[in-house]
């Protein structure tokens, strides 16, 4: 008799928007990096098995950085049938990214930018497996809180600085309005722009306010810049402390050791004491990449995102979207609490204090997470 021919099942696209190049490529590369890796292990165990073992396929898009570039991928992405996109690494290319995708209802997994508004708009093809803004900076008050008093409070004062676009503002602002109710004074807020290169009159600025902290959101290149400045000025700080500081990473704690010891940042990390996590870590290095928070965010916007195409058994936006919003998929190592969607937000999720020790990254706070003691106050340099 002869052979029954099947055809195979069709491939499902899933859009990568971030920007890979200009003053944001590296964090949008590392989101990126950590979805092709997602896409690679959903394919080999199978593919989307409700759909007959249908292959994933990484649609790739370079934002640049640009939020008209970035909606205007949505419009190419919706041409060829992606099931979702996932992106886009900064807030304003996310904010663009979602309204344009709500035109074609495309859901969005977003992997990083932590804007409130971009969840909060009543679009309903929009889920952040990850925590907002407010999540973010609730959390971060509290773990400064937690480390000055259990120091004595030796931190009274602080300096905000941050980079001025929609992540870095509202982050300021957040910061600003929390920072008394833990008995700590801001003494300015002072922002700047994305790129910018010399931070030598922000840090006299702040050399001459004398304040026990300096509290920071920006971008990689402007983060690492703005500490090196702090520290050829030989600003004298109880900590330097950052809100999801984009140069917060290995290559910053191992390249710039001087510099970057005690740092703290309130970041996005993996438990330190779930093996699979540790895993993953040492199976990015080995390949030759660098590891950091973004390509777990890219990792996991994917991951949870073909998890609703699994249950929906479809690529059709109409069934994805609800099974999306119902998702319960807890399949991951992070610290995080069972997932419920509310608005498209992840009610479970949360950051972890974070701080660098001996050229690493290490979880300082909350206690039942954490891999080393915290150093606070930071020791006087000379």
């Amino acid at each position: 008799m002869p052979a029954v021919l099947r055809a195979a099942p069709e491939t499902v696209k899933i859009g990568m928007i971030h920007p890979v190049t200009g003053p944001l490529a590296f964090g949008g590369g590392q989101c990126r990096l950590g979805g092709q890796i997602a896409v690679a292990d959903l394919n080999d165990v199978g593919g989307i098995k409700s759909l007959g073992g249908a292959k994933v396929e990484a649609v790739l898009g370079d934002a640049q950085g640009k939020a008209e570039i970035a909606s205007g991928l949505v419009d190419q992405m919706a041409e060829q049938k992606v099931a979702g996109i996932t992106g886009c690494y900064a807030s304003n290319l996310a904010l663009a990214v979602t309204q344009t995708a709500a035109k074609y209802s495309i859901p969005v997994s977003i992997d990083s930018g932590i804007a409130d508004s971009i969840t909060s708009r009543g679009l309903a093809n929009v889920f952040r497996f990850f925590p907002d803004n407010t999540t973010m900076t609730n959390q971060a008050i509290a773990c400064l809180d937690a480390l000055n008093k259990g120091a004595g409070s030796p931190a009274k004062s602080a300096v905000i600085v941050h980079e001025n676009s929609e992540f870095g503002t509202s982050t300021a602002k957040l910061l600003a309005t929390k920072l008394a109710g833990i008995g700590i004074a801001a003494k300015e807020t002072i922002g700047h722009a994305t790129p910018t290169r010399d931070f030598t009159n922000i840090a006299l600025r702040i050399k001459a306010q004398a304040p026990d902290l300096v509290l920071i959101t920006n971008y990689p290149n402007e983060y690492q810049l703005l500490l090196r400045t702090l520290y050829q000025q030989k600003v004298d700080l109880v900590a330097a402390y950052s809100v999801s500081g984009g140069g917060f990473n290995l290559p910053f704690a191992k390249d710039q050791p001087a510099v970057s010891a005690n740092m703290i940042d309130y970041n996005h990390w993996y438990n330190p004491h779930d093996p699979r996590a540790e895993a993953f870590r040492k199976r990015v290095e080995a390949a030759g990449h660098v590891f950091g928070w973004e390509v777990l965010f890219g990792y996991f916007a994917v991951r949870v995102l073909a998890d609703a195409i699994e249950r929906a058994g479809s690529a059709d936006a109409d069934r994805v979207i609800p099974a999306f919003a119902a998702s319960t998929w807890h399949d991951d190592w992070l610290p995080y609490g069972p997932t419920r969607f509310v608005n498209g937000q992840n009610q479970g999720a949360r950051g972890l204090g974070l701080q660098i020790q001996d050229a690493d990254i290490k979880v300082i706070w909350p206690g039942d997470f954490a891999d080393a003691k915290p150093v606070f106050p930071r020791p006087k340099a000379g």
